[in-house]
Order: C-alpha cells, then sequence, then structure tokens
C-alpha cells in the first residue's frame, strides 16, 4: 500500500468515526430537516429533466431520502448506485419508489439498491456520499474508487457531495485517479462550483 493510500486510510477511519457520532447526536427531525430540500444554488446546477444519480444513505452519512424525494416529485428520473461485486464498476438504476422502496434489494454491504430488472441509466447529475471533503471541492470517499471510476468514464457529471459541515479538513491526499466535485452541501452552506 502506497503512502497516500495508507494515509488515506487512516484518514477515513477517524472521519468516519466522528461523522457517525456526530449523525447520532443530532435528533431525527433535525437530520430529516437539513436535507429535506436542495438550496437554490444547489437547484442552478440542475438542468430540467435531467436523470439525478442519489444514494441511500448508511449510517452517519448526510441523509439523502429527502432529495430523492424532492426530485422525484418535480418529475426527474432518479436512479440510485448498484454494486453487483466488488471488482466491477458500479452502475445506476432506475428507482421508482422513493417513498415504499419496493423496488429495492439488498445487495453488496447488506446496502439497498435497485434490482437487475431495473433499467440502467448514466445520470447527468450525482449527489455523492462522502467521509471528508476540503473547500476547494476535494472528496475523500469510502475507499472503493467506485465514484472516481463513474466519473471518470461520465466526465459530464454533475457531481455533488452531500455531508455535515465536521466532515471538512484543510487538505487531503490526492492521486492521480480522485476527481474533484463540481460543488459541495451541508446544512449550512453550499460550496461551488468549483
Amino acid at each position: 500500500m502506497s503512502e497516500i493510500s495508507e494515509l488515506k486510510k487512516q484518514l477515513r477511519d477517524e472521519l468516519r468515526r466522528k461523522r457517525l457520532a456526530h449523525a447520532e447526536t443530532l435528533p431525527r427531525e433535525v437530520s430529516a430537516l437539513v436535507f429535506s430540500r436542495p438550496p437554490g444554488p444547489v437547484l442552478d446546477l440542475v438542468p430540467e429533466g435531467a436523470t439525478i444519480g442519489l444514494y441511500r444513505s448508511d449510517a452517519g452519512e448526510a441523509p439523502s431520502a429527502g432529495y430523492t424525494r424532492f426530485f422525484f416529485e418535480r418529475g426527474h428520473p432518479i436512479a440510485l448506485p448498484r454494486v453487483t461485486t466488488l471488482d466491477k464498476p458500479m452502475e445506476f438504476r432506475r428507482h421508482t419508489d422513493p417513498y415504499g422502496e419496493s423496488d429495492l434489494e439488498a445487495g453488496v454491504w447488506g446496502l439497498r439498491q435497485p434490482g437487475t430488472d431495473a433499467p440502467v441509466v448514466v445520470p447527468e447529475v450525482l449527489f455523492m456520499p462522502l467521509v471528508g471533503f476540503t473547500a476547494k471541492g476535494d472528496r475523500l470517499g469510502q475507499g472503493g474508487g467506485y465514484y472516481d471510476r463513474h466519473l471518470a468514464a461520465h466526465p459530464q457529471t454533475i457531481a455533488i457531495g452531500m455531508a455535515w459541515d465536521m466532515q471538512e479538513v484543510p487538505d487531503l491526499p490526492a492521486e492521480l485517479h480522485d476527481i474533484r466535485l463540481t460543488a459541495l452541501v451541508t446544512p449550512t452552506r453550499v460550496l461551488g462550483p468549483f
């Protein structure tokens, strides 16, 4: 493992602990409200009718369900990631039931994802989870490289990170495959476009 990879792993572990501790201290009503509707500067980045890629938030991550329902109600096609094996690229498939989630099934790591019968789509706008970020739009992801590979294959994608304010760090170690975000939204501000 390279020195940068090891540094990223240590930083991920520390930031994951802090992120989870932060999210657990928030009353459920508060965390649901802060990400219930994208702020105006974020909406300005979203083309009319664009397919919106989101994620189904895991413990500690910025909650994404409010944005999913918001864009669904506005008529945008919604897509969620589907991972089949750890060595294959992530693909996005249509998500048609953001309220009941009847179109989702258990996937890798126990995360719910669209089934194999859902159409494959390529989101024009992609809201992404992260472990850490900088004020310049650098993102530290979970470590699998799925989002970086997807963005490298689809460079026209508008990539917007979603995070808690406390996930900001002054600097992140960068590797050649790391792709900077287009913008980032937290409960208190929008950073970017970068």
